[in-house]
């Protein structure tokens, strides 16, 4: 074999970086072994993996297509080393969670999956729909549940779980003893929203088509806790999933609001690389979710 698995790595690391000092940083080696292991890989094949772009090495169209080849062979080696030294199958799960699943739905996930694979090693990132999205696509992370649709020709995206966005307010609010809402009361009204990018936000601007532009949005927050007491302190009304709200409608700190002519369903998605190396943990996961 004319590469080594240590050639590979800081091919990778390097796309990754996009600077040869980051990459030997990452992998704890010097700056000038991690240059050497490139220069030998690219020198031994007759290739250039990667262009100057000022003080950046950015990845070439070669590079960009050996990547995910790559990826997927350092994943079986570090697989194998994985039972090699524990005699398990399951090795690290990085996973990516939006706001909302990752606060609610994905901790009690990630103690079922380590109830059944002891030894196995999960991490969790927390962020909005559009950046988890980014680092399953930069290999990052190897699996996403997000509250969002996205579409990626390199992403296979597939339905979880359904989910509901409610409208709430306080119970001191104007609103709190309406029946119904319609129209002129959500363009009358003060939004307190998740930000763009998020897959609530998404849901929401799906939901209210049509008055998006005519709407007050009085503040846009990255997080649900923060939105909910801004909505208690009368700050304006909000939506969010029933899931994050469900605790505050029964302690009556929160009133859930009943806007019928509006489509407040929405899904849940997975999400995985296309080429991402399918590793033992990678399919436990899919198959603990959609059990």
């Amino acid at each position: 074999m004319r590469y080594t698995l240590r050639q590979l790595e800081v091919f990778l690391a390097t796309a990754h970086f996009e600077n040869v000092t980051k990459a030997a940083d990452s992998l704890a080696m010097s700056q000038s072994a991690a240059s050497g292991a490139l220069k030998d890989m690219e020198q031994q094949f007759d290739v250039q993996l990667f262009d100057r772009v000022g003080k950046r090495l950015q990845v070439n169209e070669l590079g960009r297509l050996l990547r995910p080849k790559a990826e997927a062979l350092l994943e079986q080696a570090k697989e194998l080393e994985q039972e090699l030294m524990t005699h398990k199958e399951v090795g690290h799960l990085k996973l990516g969670a939006t706001l909302t699943i990752g606060n609610y739905l994905a901790v009690e996930l990630m103690a079922d999956f380590m109830r059944e694979t002891p030894g196995a090693e999960v991490t969790l990132e927390v962020a909005n729909t559009e950046a988890i999205a980014r680092q399953i696509l930069n290999f990052d992370l190897d699996i996403g549940l997000i509250e969002g649709e996205f579409q990626h020709p390199d992403l296979e995206v597939s339905y979880w779980r359904d989910d509901e966005l409610v409208v709430f307010c306080s119970p001191k609010h104007p609103l709190a003893n309406k029946q119904e809402l319609d129209d002129s009361d959500l363009l009358a009204a003060e939004w307190i929203l998740r930000e763009q990018g998020s897959g609530t936000r998404q849901g929401f601007d799906r939901a209210m088509h049509g008055l998006m532009s005519q709407q007050t949005i009085t503040l846009e927050l990255q997080h649900t806790e923060a939105i909910k007491r801004a909505v208690e302190a009368g700050l304006g009304i909000s939506c969010l999933s029933r899931i994050a709200v469900e605790d505050n409608f029964k302690r009556g700190s929160l009133v859930a609001l009943n806007v019928p002519h509006r489509d407040l369903n929405r899904a849940f998605y997975l999400i995985l690389r296309r080429d991402k190396y399918r590793s033992a943990g990678v399919k436990k996961w899919l198959q603990l979710c959609n059990g």
